[in-house]
C-alpha cells in the first residue's frame, strides 16, 4: 500500500495558473505564482467580486479526536472533489499546517490517501512563508516593547504586567517560560517572558479574522501588549508598531491557491490552533471561495464541541458568514475507542465498545442540530476492514436522531468514493439553515463561558480562583464584555481531562487563566492543563522525516 506522500508525489499536477483560470475564471495577471504549483490571489481581484452572489458554505467537523484518527481534512478534500465530480463547482478551504505538529505528532496535515491537496511537501513545510511572516510580526512587536523600556519607558509600562509573548513555529517545551534581558544594562531589564507556538499568537487570530489590509492594520494597533504602572492598557499603536507589522504581513494576507489530486482548486490560508485558538482558516479565503464557487467546503479545528462552537461564535459572528450545512466525520475505530476498546484491537468488530462509544457521536450530533441549529449528515470515513454490520448499527442509532449516515470511501477512491456524501450535502444545503449562536453578545463574559460549558460541554459548573475572577470582572468593566469567548482546552474530551472518553457530563470546567485578545476581538479562557506551547512526543515524527535521493520521505 502506498503512503500518503508516495501518492502525493505521483500526482499529475496542473500549473496553478491553469487551475485558477479554468476552474475559477481568475485571469493570469491576478495569480501570483510561487513556482508552478502554488500561488497567491490578488486582494484587488477578490475585492472586485464583492457584488457576486455567495455560494453555499459547508462546515466539516468531527467527533472528539482520538489516536485512531478521524480524517476530517481528508473528508473535506474528498467532499470537495466529489462535489466537482457530480458537476457542482466547489472550492476547498483549509488551514495551513503548523511545523510544530508536522514534526511532532501528525507528520503532515494535507489530507490522506487519494483525498489530498498538493504539493503536499510544500504545504506541510514552509509553503509560501505566511507563518514566518506572522511570527516575525509578532516578534517585532515583542522587540519594540523591550526597546521602548530600554530607552526610557515613556509609556510607563509595568515590567510585571507585560502580556505579549514571543513565538516560534515549533513545539519546544524549553521555551515555555524564559528570562530575557540578562547580561547587563546594555541588554535591557531582566524579566520573565515566554514563547507560544505561532498558531497560538493573537497575530494569527487577527490575520484570520481581518477582512482587508486596512482592517488588519487597525486590528494590529488594538493589541494590548501590557499595562502601565497606573493601570492603563498599552497597545501596539502606542508603540507605533502596527504599521510595520502590517508591512510584514501584506503579502501573506493574500490567500494561497493549490489543487487537489484531482486538480480541483483549494484555498489554504492561515491556521490558528483549534484547542488553543479559534481554529479556522482566514475569513478572506472563505469569502473568496464563496464568491468563486457554488460550494465552499471548509473545516473547523478538532471536534464539533471545540471547533464548530468557535467557528460559529467567533468566526461567523464577526464576519457575517453562515454555514448552510455541516458534515460530522467519524470512523468506526474512533467510535470504539470512545467506547473503551483497546487501541490495539480497533480494527476488529466490537459491538459492546461501538454501542458505548456512540454516546460521543450522538452528543456531537445533538450539539450540531439542537444547539447550533445546523442541518447535518454523519460521514463514516471508511477503512477497508470496517464491518458492514457495525456501519449499519451506526446508521440505525443516528437515524433515531433524525440524521443521515453516509459511508464514504474517498481515502481509497478520491472524489468517486464520496459521491453519496456530496449528494447528501447538496440536499442539506437546500433546507434553509438558520444557525444559532451559543450565547448572546450582551451576555457577560462569565455568562458566556457558563453557557458554553453547560450547553456544549455539559459541565455542571464553571470554577475559577479569586485572581481569575477578578481579571474577568476587570475586563468586563473595561468594555470587553461584548467580546466572544475563546475556550482553550483539551480537544480529546468534552471535559478538561483528556483521558475522559465518550460523553461525560456533570464535570467541572476550571478556568485557570484569562488572556485578552483585543485586536482579534475575543477573550481567551484557558481551561485545564492546555499549553499554548506544545511539546514534542517521545518519538516525534521528525525522527522519520528525511531527504532521500532528493525526495522528502517519512512525511505522513
Amino acid at each position: 500500500m502506498s503512503s500518503n506522500i508516495q501518492i502525493a508525489q505521483a500526482a499529475k499536477m496542473q500549473r496553478i495558473s491553469r487551475v485558477a483560470l479554468e476552474k475559477l475564471g481568475i485571469p493570469e495577471e491576478h495569480v501570483e505564482s510561487y513556482g508552478h504549483f502554488k500561488a497567491k490571489i490578488s486582494l484587488d481581484y477578490l475585492a472586485s467580486l464583492r457584488d457576486r452572489e455567495d455560494g453555499k458554505l459547508v462546515l466539516v467537523t468531527a467527533i472528539s479526536p482520538t489516536p485512531a484518527g478521524e480524517g476530517k481534512t481528508t473528508t473535506t478534500v474528498g467532499l470537495g472533489d466529489a462535489l466537482n465530480h457530480i458537476g457542482r463547482k466547489a472550492v476547498i478551504c483549509l488551514r495551513e499546517p503548523s511545523l510544530g505538529p508536522v514534526f511532532g505528532m501528525k507528520g503532515g496535515a494535507a489530507g490522506g490517501g487519494h483525498a489530498q491537496v498538493v504539493p503536499m511537501e510544500d504545504i506541510n513545510l514552509h509553503f509560501t512563508g505566511d507563518f514566518s511572516a506572522i511570527g516575525l510580526a509578532n516578534n517585532l512587536l515583542a522587540a519594540l516593547i523591550d526597546n521602548h523600556i530600554a530607552h526610557g519607558n515613556e509609556l510607563g509600562i509595568d515590567l510585571r504586567r507585560i502580556e505579549w509573548r514571543r513565538v516560534v513555529d515549533m513545539n519546544d517545551r524549553a521555551l515555555r517560560d524564559v528570562v530575557v534581558g540578562l547580561g547587563g544594562t546594555a541588554n535591557g531589564y531582566p524579566r520573565e517572558d515566554g514563547f507560544d507556538i505561532v498558531v497560538a499568537s493573537e497575530v494569527m487570530a487577527i490575520f484570520c479574522l481581518a477582512t482587508s489590509i486596512e482592517d488588519l492594520r487597525s486590528r494590529l494597533g488594538e493589541i494590548v501588549v501590557a499595562w502601565s504602572r497606573d493601570g492603563r492598557p498599552v497597545r501596539a499603536r502606542d508603540l507605533h508598531a502596527h504599521g510595520a507589522m502590517a508591512v510584514l504581513l501584506k503579502d501573506a494576507l493574500k490567500p494561497n491557491l493549490v489543487q487537489t489530486l484531482e486538480n480541483n482548486p483549494a484555498l489554504i490560508h492561515g491556521g490558528p490552533f483549534g484547542n488553543i485558538a479559534h481554529g479556522c482558516n482566514s475569513v478572506i479565503a472563505t469569502r473568496a471561495a464563496l464568491k468563486l464557487a457554488d460550494y465552499a467546503v471548509t473545516e473547523a479545528g478538532f471536534g464539533a464541541d471545540l471547533g464548530a462552537e468557535k467557528f460559529l461564535d467567533i468566526k461567523c459572528r464577526k464576519s457575517g458568514l453562515r454555514p448552510d450545512a455541516a458534515v460530522l466525520v467519524a470512523t468506526l475505530r474512533a467510535i470504539k475507542y470512545h467506547g473503551g476498546a483497546d487501541p490495539r484491537e480497533l480494527d476488529h468488530e466490537n459491538a459492546k465498545a461501538l454501542a458505548k462509544g456512540m454516546a460521543n457521536l450522538e452528543r456531537h450530533v445533538d450539539n450540531l442540530r439542537n444547539v447550533y441549529r445546523l442541518p447535518c449528515v454523519v460521514a463514516i470515513n471508511r477503512f477497508a476492514f470496517d464491518s458492514a454490520a457495525e456501519i449499519e448499527e451506526v446508521r440505525a442509532r443516528v437515524a433515531r436522531l433524525g440524521v443521515g449516515v453516509v459511508a464514504a470511501n474517498h481515502w481509497a477512491e478520491g472524489g468517486r468514493g464520496a459521491v453519496d456524501l456530496a449528494r447528501a450535502v447538496v440536499a442539506l444545503c437546500e433546507t434553509q439553515a438558520q444557525p444559532a449562536f451559543v450565547y448572546d453578545d450582551d451576555d457577560s463574559l462569565w455568562q458566556k463561558i457558563e453557557k458554553i460549558a453547560s450547553r456544549v460541554y455539559r459541565a455542571s459548573e464553571v470554577t475559577a480562583d479569586t485572581r481569575v475572577r477578578a481579571r474577568i470582572r476587570k475586563l468586563q468593566e473595561d468594555g470587553y464584555g461584548r467580546f466572544p469567548v475563546c475556550v482553550a482546552k483539551t480537544q480529546y474530551s468534552f471535559s478538561t481531562d483528556p483521558q475522559l472518553r465518550g460523553a461525560p457530563e456533570g464535570h467541572v470546567l476550571n478556568v485557570r487563566e484569562v488572556r485578552l485578545a483585543a485586536g482579534a476581538g475575543f477573550v481567551v479562557m484557558v481551561c485545564g492543563d492546555i499549553m499554548t506551547m506544545p511539546g514534542l512526543p517521545k518519538l516525534p515524527s521528525a525522527n522519520a522525516i528525511d531527504l532521500v535521493d532528493g525526495k522528502v520521505v517519512g512525511l505522513f
